[in-house]
């Protein structure tokens, strides 16, 4: 199990490589569609960033709020938009720096403060791009409930 999660965990912290043989598929218009989908079948209301990422504030937090840079304490769980988990951390979260994952956190994790929780709705261009990740399928909309538990 311990070997399985790490496994899991380490796919947040692989930057999107591409794969020589191939050429990258655009999945932009795709994908927008499925989040939109998506937000209107759960009856959710998200904000739209200029880079396409959406965010849901369920708890702004109150204590400090990291940059792009920080290094935070964060716990969550994983899961394409059909619900099917791929991924999820223990309540007490872990560790790392913005820069060492996958830019759909770099970019939404400083929407919230310590203490805060929501969701962000990750196009595959700010996650994995057209590249195939483990469990994760390029292509993919990847949607995480997180909590920001620390910014160390």
């Amino acid at each position: 199990m311990k070997s399985t999660l790490l496994a899991l965990v380490s796919l947040l912290f692989v930057s999107c490589f591409s794969d020589p043989t191939t050429d990258p598929v655009d999945y932009t218009v795709q994908n927008e569609k499925e989040i939109k989908d998506y937000l209107t079948a759960k009856k959710l209301i998200a904000v739209k960033s200029d880079t396409g990422l959406y965010y849901i504030i369920n708890e702004p937090g109150t204590g400090k709020q990291p940059t792009a840079s920080s290094n935070v304490t964060v716990a969550y769980k994983g899961y394409f938009t059909n619900d099917k988990v791929f991924d999820q951390s223990t309540e007490a979260g872990i560790s790392f720096g913005l820069q060492q994952v996958i830019q759909g956190w770099t970019e939404g994790i400083p929407y919230f403060k310590e203490g805060g929780s929501g969701v962000l709705l990750i196009p595959s261009s700010l996650g994995y791009g057209s590249s195939t990740r483990g469990p994760i399928p390029g292509g993919s909309v990847l949607i995480f409930d997180i909590k920001l538990i620390k910014v160390n």
